[in-house]
């Protein structure tokens, strides 16, 4: 099992380079198994998640090369085979599968996908969307069937606006016989991004971005070259770090756009943060101002990073609150925090912060991916030592956190026990 083990106190200065984004790598890999020749992706985090897609693609007889920050995917000899639970139970994004398998063959059959235990995270949107082209579904226990003779464009209206379903009906639909249309659609950059990858494969797809995305179905897709934009929960959490500890700690590598939502929140409490044309420089502050968030779909706050900005209104003077209105399971990491010495209460989908407190290092478990990352933003301004196991989450969607952490000045190291 790893740990990462962290000595507080130390201020951060210097740069971080923001890699590519976790959430939009997980989709073009799967994404690129619609295309017929050589596809190469530009950016791609090393982090566990995409290591285990290429592990599913490998299992599909799809060869796949690393080079660098790049993979280089090349389907010609794949092979429609079951997407086992031995492969599929690793990551929640494995569910992309569905969509690229249903779109390239007209079936597919796989397991239910895994991912971090922060509540219920139905695929009811997905299937909907699916059985609206024309596939039919069937379950035995936690496996899936999806299949179609044809896939026919249609309109379909999301219930909630879904980043899995938005990527996963535009999967299938790309090679579906005419138009369809997704109302409610979400909008997030990672949507946006593998919409221009699709389209750079030669599908055409317009609005991605807005509420309503068109997708005319054509019969080809090709190989292309493509870049992972730069992860915007990545550099909002560094970003947030740098306010707990920064000493003009540079961001690098990022689309400020992307991240408005969580500055306009620093800059409301008096965080200190340049914002550049791809960069921020943040330095701690002292005396935050009290503040409320409430999580929503972008560009509102986003959930993933509700709980890395929770570590802030711990320091910040006065009573703070976070509805949580996405995962009905995301606040794991504050038993934990109080624990450090937090005074935070929780009931029904708010918590509430009395602050500032201090906080001291414990022994502390990472539940899930964002809340290991909030304990390690805990853990760099605590008093001591913080110890985190369960750090496989955290590894999930942080490329090489440690690195990145000691090299601004961070004490931390990862340790086998």
């Amino acid at each position: 099992m790893k740990i990462l083990e962290i000595t507080g106190g130390q201020k951060l200065s210097g740069t971080i380079r923001i890699s590519g984004a976790k959430n939009s790598a997980v989709a073009l890999i799967p994404a690129a198994i619609l295309a017929e020749t050589e596809t190469t992706i530009c950016n791609i985090p090393e982090i566990t998640d995409t290591d285990n897609l290429c592990d599913i693609l490998n299992n599909l007889g799809v060869k796949t090369k690393r080079a660098s920050e790049s993979i280089i995917i090349d389907s010609t000899n794949m092979q429609n085979q079951v997407i086992n639970e031995e492969f599929s139970k690793k990551l929640r994004a494995s569910y992309y599968f569905m969509g690229a398998l249903l779109g390239k063959y007209k079936k597919v059959t796989m397991h239910f996908p895994g991912g971090c235990s922060i509540g219920a995270r139905p695929i009811d949107l997905h299937l909907k969307g699916f059985e609206a082209l024309g596939a039919t579904v069937k379950k035995e226990e936690n496996k899936y069937t999806v299949e179609a003779d044809r896939l026919i464009g249609c309109p379909i209206y999301l219930d909630f606006a879904s980043v899995g379903a938005t990527i996963n009906i535009m999967l299938a639909a790309v090679k579906a016989e005419g138009r369809t249309t997704i109302d409610n659609a979400a909008k997030e950059p990672e949507i946006v991004n593998v919409a221009t990858f699709l389209n750079n494969m030669g599908a055409r797809i317009t609005g991605a971005g807005t509420s309503t995305i068109r997708i005319d179905g054509v019969k080809h897709l090709h190989g292309c070259f493509h870049e992972v934009i730069p992860d915007r929960i990545e550099a909002g959490t560094y970003t947030i770090i740098g306010a707990l500890c920064g000493e003009n700690l540079k961001i690098d590598n990022i689309i400020p756009e992307h991240i408005e939502s969580l500055t306009s929140k620093l800059q409301e409490i008096g965080a200190k943060l340049e914002i550049g044309s791809d960069y921020i420089t943040i330095s701690r502050s002292e005396n935050y101002k009290a503040t409320n968030i409430k999580t929503s779909t972008y560009p509102g706050f986003p959930t993933d990073l509700q709980q890395p900005f929770s570590i802030l209104l711990t320091q910040c003077n006065g009573k703070c609150k976070i509805e949580e209105t996405i995962f009905e399971n995301r606040f794991m990491q504050v038993p934990y925090l109080c624990q450090m010495g937090a005074d935070i209460s929780v009931k029904n989908q708010t918590a509430t912060f009395i602050g500032p407190t201090k906080l001291k290092g414990k022994e502390v478990v990472a539940t899930d991916l964002r809340a290991g990352a909030s304990l390690v933003a805990a853990s760099l301004i605590a008093e001591g030592t913080t110890k985190i196991t369960n750090v496989e989450h955290i590894l999930r969607g942080y490329e090489n956190i440690v690195e990145k952490l000691t090299q601004v000045g961070a004490k931390i190291k990862r340790e086998e026990i």
